[in-house]
């Protein structure tokens, strides 16, 4: 569903965020994106929703190129920043119309999408408040839920769980499940070791730019030692120790 091929991103003359990375990533899994501060996981998923353009190589969403044909790929997806800050001065409900709008999705099922995920998240009687007067973790709430209006069979998620109270948290990583069994993709970013080894499917280590593991934990473990933490092996494999 998400194939890179060769990707390259440079700031600058000779700083490479991401180093000739290569992915290929299918429905039905959920994808951890790991790495240390600084390795390019951002950078990686801002190039993958078109917010960078890469200077070398390919990027394609279900079989869509990213920087040829924006527009019809990034229906493919939905998209969660690390930063939820966004539109403040919208109300809730302004800034969810807003999205559903642009995506075309039809006033009835529009207005049913709403009403069910604010459900969910326990955000529907709030929608009619300033985005501004929420708190980090409604500001992400609010940000989740317009990612998901339009359905897309692709998440990409950049630190989703930041901010949220343990029960969203869960219904979160519940949905996120759910999403992967009807043979959808997520993808997420997370510095929390303990959320990659209990949601994973996969984890994606990067470091430097580079991919240096893919894989699940149990074929981490194998690879690291079977009696070694998942702490332990981040840091071995990132070279911190």
């Amino acid at each position: 569903m998400i194939k890179l091929k060769n990707v390259t991103k440079k700031f600058g003359k000779d700083f490479k965020a991401v180093d000739d990375l290569s992915l290929d990533l299918e429905g039905g899994k959920i994808y951890g994106f790991l790495g240390p501060n600084g390795a390019g996981k951002t950078t990686a998923l801002k190039m993958m929703t078109g917010i960078l353009t890469p200077d070398e190589g390919q990027i394609l969403i279900n079989n869509i190129d990213i920087v040829k044909e924006p527009t019809l790929a990034k229906r493919e997806f939905g998209f969660v920043s690390d930063d939820p800050d966004i539109f403040l001065k919208l109300k809730g409900i302004e800034y969810l119309n807003f999205v559903g709008k642009i995506y075309d999705v039809p006033n009835n099922k529009l207005r049913a999408n709403i009403m069910e995920l604010s459900k969910k998240f326990k955000m529907d009687d709030v929608l009619n408040n300033k985005i501004e007067s929420y708190s980090h973790g409604m500001r992400q709430k609010i940000v989740l839920i317009a990612t998901m209006l339009h359905k897309p069979k692709i998440w990409l998620l950049d630190e989703p769980l930041t901010g949220l109270d343990p029960k969203s948290s869960f219904i979160l990583k519940e949905m996120m499940r759910e999403h992967v069994e009807a043979g959808n993709l997520v993808l997420f970013s997370t510095h929390v070791l303990d959320v990659a080894e209990k949601v994973c499917d996969v984890v994606l280590l990067i470091d430097k730019g580079k991919l240096v593991f893919q894989g699940s934990i149990k074929d981490m473990k194998e690879k690291m030692g079977k009696d070694s933490s998942l702490e332990k092996m981040f840091l071995e494999l990132v070279g911190d120790e």
